[in-house]
């Protein structure tokens, strides 16, 4: 169904609040991930820095449960709409990953932070 062919096996995987429609990330997926997405319900998606598997919300609780998946004209980009649990989907604690705007040359920060990263992964 998906052109994993493409990109090295890799294709971006974008995530949106159901609900809202917000862009809460970016992330890549990979025919594993992909599978185990559907399988469980539960967002999973290929950590590039970690060289592995990740379960969205794994260390920090902040799970994102599929509410409903497009798939792009090429099949090589999907939108999963979820569900965000605990609030929040960026691991710097705010709830978008885009919690920053371009103004001028600068990035001003535009969201407020939902937990305290320090806390939730005790590090």
């Amino acid at each position: 169904m998906l052109r994993f062919d493409k990109s090295g096996g890799l294709l971006p995987a974008i995530v949106q609040d159901y609900q809202s429609g917000e862009v809460l990330m970016l992330a890549y997926i990979n025919e594993e991930s992909w599978a185990r997405t559907i399988s469980t319900g539960k967002a999973h998606f290929w950590s590039r820095s970690r060289n592995q598997l990740w379960l969205k919300g794994e260390t920090s609780g902040h799970v994102q449960i599929i509410k409903e998946i497009m798939v792009d004209c090429d099949e090589d980009t999907v939108i999963f709409k979820v569900e965000q649990l605990g609030g929040a989907a960026c691991h710097k604690g705010y709830a978008s990953c885009f919690f920053r705007r371009l103004d001028g040359g600068d990035l001003t920060v535009i969201g407020k932070p939902v937990f305290d990263p320090a806390e939730v992964y005790k590090k």
